[in-house]
C-alpha cells in the first residue's frame, strides 16, 4: 500500500520528525514520516519535504496532528503543501482527521491514522481512512484513557477490522515486529527507538538518556485533564506531577503550562533535558544503543526472521491434536 521494502514506520514527533531523520528511514526500506506541526509554517513544511526529497527518492509520509486548541493550524494550507510535494502517505492523529480526507484521498494519497482503542479504529475505517496505527497503552505521547496494552488492543483490532493496521507502542526490535505481525498487525510503528538514532536530528543528550532510562522511568502526566501523556521522568516532570497531587480536581492547564508549553526546542535542540516534559515510551527499557537507521532497520528485520525460521519452524511439528 505505501510502496516500501519493510513493515516498519517511523511516528510523527515533534521535532523529531524533520527531512534528516525521514530520509534515512525510507533509505533503510521503511516510512520514514516528517511531522508537519513542528515547521512553524506551511511554507516551511514545503521546504522540509523538498528537502527530504532531495535526501530519498523512496516514499516519504507526513504526519498531521489535529490539536484541540484555540488557534489551529492553517490546516488547509498544510495539506495543500503535501499534496503538490508528492507525498504518498499521510499519518494523521489527534481528533478526527474527516475534514482533510477527500482532499487526500482526491490526490492519490494514502492515509493512516494513529488511534487508542478499537472504538476509534473502526471510526476511521468508517470515514475512509486507509489504514491504521494501533496506539498502546505503552506508547510514548498521548495513550489515550482506556489503558489497554498492545497484547490485548492488537489482537482486538484484529478481530474487529477489514483495513490494514500497524502496531505502535512499544515497538523495537526484530521480536516487536514477529509479535506484531503474529497479533494481526500488517506491520509496526516505531517512536522512541527512531529517536537513538544517529540521524535522528536531536540533541545527543535525548539520545542518551532514552539509552539509560529503564522501562520504569516513565511517567503519565495531564490525567486529571484527560489529556494524559506518557513523559521521560525528570525534575520538571515530578514538579509537575506534585502539582496534580495538590491540586487534584482544582487542577486546569495553566497551572502546569511551564512544565508542557514550548518545551520541545529547549530539549530537542538545546538539549536541556529538565526544561518539561517530553513523550517517551516504556520501550525505553529496550534501547540500549544509538545505531544508524540502516543499522538498526537491518537487525530488526534479521532478527525477525531467524525468530520465525529457527523459533517458530520448531513449534510447527509439536503435537497439534
Amino acid at each position: 500500500m505505501f510502496g516500501i521494502e519493510r513493515p516498519i514506520v517511523q511516528g510523527g514527533m515533534h521535532y523529531v520528525g524533520f527531512a534528516e531523520l525521514a530520509a534515512a528511514v525510507s533509505n533503510a526500506g521503511g516510512l520514514g514520516v516528517i511531522t508537519a506541526l513542528t515547521q512553524k509554517t506551511p511554507t516551511d513544511l514545503a521546504n522540509e519535504i523538498a528537502k527530504c526529497k532531495d535526501m530519498t527518492d523512496k516514499p516519504i509520509g507526513v504526519n498531521i496532528t489535529f490539536l484541540p486548541t484555540l488557534t489551529p493550524p492553517d490546516y488547509p494550507a498544510i495539506v495543500k503543501v503535501i499534496i503538490e510535494g508528492g507525498v504518498k502517505v499521510v499519518e494523521t492523529a489527534g481528533r478526527n482527521p474527516q475534514q482533510v480526507l477527500p482532499h487526500l484521498k482526491d490526490a492519490g494519497i494514502k492515509v493512516i491514522h494513529k488511534c487508542t482503542s478499537v472504538r476509534h479504529a473502526l471510526k476511521a475505517q468508517d470515514i475512509g481512512c486507509d489504514a491504521v496505527s494501533v496506539d498502546g497503552f505503552e506508547c510514548g505521547g498521548h495513550p489515550g484513557e482506556d489503558d489497554v496494552p498492545n497484547m490485548i488492543l492488537l489482537p482486538r483490532a484484529a478481530d474487529e477490522l477489514d483495513i490494514p493496521f500497524i502496531s505502535s507502542g512499544g515497538q523495537a526490535d526484530g521480536r516487536s515486529l514477529v509479535a506484531s505481525l503474529a497479533m494481526g498487525a500488517q506491520g509496526m510503528n516505531m517512536g522512541t527507538r527512531f529517536i537513538a538514532t544517529k540521524e535522528a536530528p536531536v540533541h545527543e543528550n535525548v539520545k542518551q538518556a532514552i539509552v539509560a532510562a529503564s522501562e520504569l522511568d516513565t511517567r503519565l502526566v495531564m490525567r486529571p485533564l484527560r489529556n494524559t501523556e506518557r513523559v521521560l521522568s525528570n525534575t520538571a516532570v515530578e514538579r509537575l506531577l506534585e502539582k496534580e497531587r495538590a491540586l487534584g480536581g482544582k487542577l486546569k492547564f495553566e497551572d502546569i503550562i511551564d512544565e508542557v508549553a514550548g518545551v520541545y526546542p529547549r530539549i530537542m535542540l538545546d538539549g536541556d533535558m529538565d526544561a518539561g516534559a517530553w513523550s517517551c515510551g516504556m520501550v525505553a527499557g529496550l534501547i540500549h544503543d544509538i545505531p544508524t537507521c540502516q543499522e538498526l532497520l537491518d537487525r530488526i528485520m534479521s532478527q525477525a526472521n531467524e525468530i520465525i525460521e529457527e523459533r517458530l519452524r520448531g513449534m510447527l511439528n509439536v503435537n497439534v491434536h
